[in-house]
């Protein structure tokens, strides 16, 4: 891929908490800047917009901080509203998009794919970094945020399993779309070279 068709690329990380999407997502954002210091990204990560949200005091940001702490999924007419008001105030025709924890139930992908026709954006790469569930265990423990509760973790588990996964996979053999399997047990930097790799960037 030449620099040129760097431009308004789509990136959608997929992978377990614990996975080190957030690293892979900020290694890549060096590898494409340094390619080309001239490209503008766009992050779109809800979850700094739901941490707003649990210290604003409001109503909804109480709620929201109780499904947080107990590893419980976000509603999606909550997630998808803050995800679209990313792109409409971020998006702009020759931007990268990258998208990191979203979707994450299948409404959101869908919503995700709308999103995608409006914007006329296809050739979406999905980056899925896979990681056991003892490793990812192992790893949240160690970060030790208060949401990283044997409770807390059991619970996100049952919902990757059951939501995220499926909105992953409601991409595959759809035209446009491309799902890339990295193997997260290796080291950051092997990671990393192996999306970059696969991605053929």
């Amino acid at each position: 891929m030449n620099k040129e068709n760097h431009k308004s690329k789509t990136f959608v990380f997929f992978g377990i908490a614990g996975s080190g999407k957030g690293t892979q997502i900020e290694l890549l954002e060096k590898f494409l800047k340094n390619s080309n210091p001239s490209l503008d990204i766009t992050l779109a990560y809800p979850g700094s917009e739901f941490r707003k949200l649990t210290s604003s005091g409001s109503y909804t940001g109480e709620l929201v901080k109780e499904k947080l702490e107990g590893g419980f999924l976000q509603p999606d007419f909550i997630t998808i509203s803050l995800f679209s008001k990313i792109l409409t105030e971020n998006l702009s025709k020759d931007n990268i998009l990258i998208a990191d924890g979203y979707p994450r139930t299948i409404g959101q992908s869908q919503a995700l794919e709308s999103a995608m026709d409006f914007y006329s954006r296809s050739n979406i790469s999905i980056i899925y970094i896979k990681l056991s569930k003892e490793e990812a265990s192992k790893r949240m423990k160690l970060r030790g945020r208060s949401d990283d509760t044997d409770i807390g973790i059991a619970q996100r588990f049952d919902e990757y399993v059951n939501n995220i996964l499926p909105a992953m996979n409601y991409f595959k053999d759809k035209e446009g779309y491309e799902i890339y399997t990295v193997n997260g047990e290796q080291s950051v930097e092997d990671v990393h070279k192996e999306l970059i790799s696969k991605l053929e960037i």
